[in-house]
């Protein structure tokens, strides 16, 4: 076993022999296991614990055991004892995701901290299997079918390829210690079920069941890749980016088939992990949206519209004084007094200075804001205003206003003036206000 690990690492894993590596031990057996071929090797490597202190003198007993076999190794060791149950009664969480919860936030902070490269567990073939079962028996996509990952951003679990039988033969072949986690033969939980009651008697069933269930896990990755290449692919074609919103045409996503699988793999990305809801929003009417963690999906008319989560409307008012030239933050303006006015276009706007109140405001429209829109007779709501101009919601949300100290629009900013701030013929001094790149 140490020489086919030796060649694993060097062959699939070669980043590892000259990285730093943590590796989380338990001081169950296959921990215990990777932990001698890690020191047989003669790899950089420390040791993390986790005392969870749900099994009193022993969880102690544990740590005491996994330090003495690092100090005879000669590789530094590292602990973190945890009042788990507290976690579970303030969080209303199972025992085990605490545990999983608590144990990689101390992982992380670890490696900020230790300044190590990647974190290597133990996770082995039958592991893989479980989750594969798992998430079968609840319901999954592809991506939940394809086991446990070898890599998964700095974490990395090297004992794939070896079955829990070949861990336990080599461990005894080898004299390694571990010490044996009672709760581990517990059937109340589904891991340890499919452990000890469902997979011996597929094994039994079928000898070959993990070395077919790896060969299916490959083929499973490879169908994922594709997948994922044709995503991307269809994903350039049809998300269109404007700034930091992605605009699709409805009638595109319409024209996919099968609809739903499509919708899950081109939003999933951006949080959307719920085709049908998505589906809805197709059928829905204008300004329906979703939400995920990161990102907003929004209809509008024949579009969706994906905008992160930071576009949503907030109250943020700056303000611009006389002596001010240039603004910078939140968007940039420059502010000038001069001769005259040359043609306008969207992005500037002329104003007779004599009717600005200093500070005149920076801000997001509300509802009942109103203009004088440059070149026409009387009001319009704002409102109104993006409705007419086709503004979609992510739009209105992003639009500045202008306005004087009295809160009275001076300029729909990049769109449109206000025409009650012209200039005319009695006007004394030109201010220019221009929308400039940053």
């Amino acid at each position: 076993m140490l020489e086919k690990f030796h060649h694993h690492i060097n062959g699939h894993l070669s980043f590892l022999a000259s990285s730093r590596i943590a590796v989380a031990v338990s001081g169950g057996i296959d921990s215990m296991v990777l932990l001698y071929l890690f020191h047989q090797l003669k790899m950089d490597v420390c040791v993390l614990h986790c005392n969870f202190q749900l099994r009193g003198a022993v969880s102690d007993a544990d740590e005491q055991f996994i330090q003495k076999q690092a100090k005879k190794y000669g590789i530094p060791f590292y602990s973190v004892r945890f009042d788990t149950n507290a976690y579970v009664e303030k969080y209303k969480t199972s025992t085990q995701i605490a545990a999983r919860d608590l144990r990689y936030k101390w992982f992380e902070e670890q490696k900020g901290i230790l300044n190590f490269d990647y974190l290597c567990t133990a996770h082995h073939a039958d592991d893989s299997l479980e989750t594969f079962l798992i998430n079968l028996s609840r319901g999954t996509g592809l991506q939940g079918l394809t086991g446990i990952p070898e890599v998964n951003n700095y974490i990395v679990r090297p004992l794939l390829l070896f079955s829990r039988e070949e861990i336990q033969e080599f461990a005894i072949h080898s004299n390694i210690l571990w010490r044996e986690d009672s709760s581990n033969a517990e059937t109340k939980y589904l891991r340890n079920k499919l452990r000890h009651d469902i997979i011996p008697k597929l094994k039994e069933i079928n000898p070959a069941l993990l070395n077919n269930f790896k060969r299916t896990v490959e083929n499973l990755k490879g169908d994922a890749i594709l997948i994922e290449n044709n995503i991307v692919k269809l994903r350039s074609d049809i998300f269109i980016e404007d700034n930091d919103k992605i605009i699709i045409e409805i009638d595109k996503l319409k024209s996919l088939s099968p609809r739903l699988t499509y919708l899950f793999y081109l939003f999933a990305d951006y949080g959307f992990t719920e085709p049908n809801e998505i589906e809805d929003i197709l059928q829905s009417q204008s300004g329906k949206q979703l939400l995920s963690e990161t990102h907003r999906l929004v209809k509008d008319r024949d579009s969706i519209i994906i905008t992160p989560v930071d576009f949503q409307n907030k109250e943020e008012i700056c303000c611009i004084y006389e002596e001010n030239s240039r603004l910078t933050t939140p968007i940039n303006l420059s502010i000038d007094l001069v001769d005259h006015v040359n043609t306008s276009n969207p992005c500037t706007v002329y104003v007779d200075k004599e009717k600005l109140k200093f500070p005149l405001k920076l801000r997001k429209w509300k509802n009942g804001d109103y203009f004088y829109p440059f070149g026409m007779q009387g009001k319009k709501k704002i409102s109104k205003y993006f409705k007419d101009e086709k503004f979609s919601l992510p739009d209105k949300e992003q639009q500045w206003l202008l306005c004087n100290n009295n809160n009275e629009i001076i300029w729909v900013i990049g769109h449109r003036a206000d025409n009650r701030y012209k200039v005319t013929e009695k006007t004394k001094q030109i201010i220019k206000i221009e929308s400039v790149d940053a």
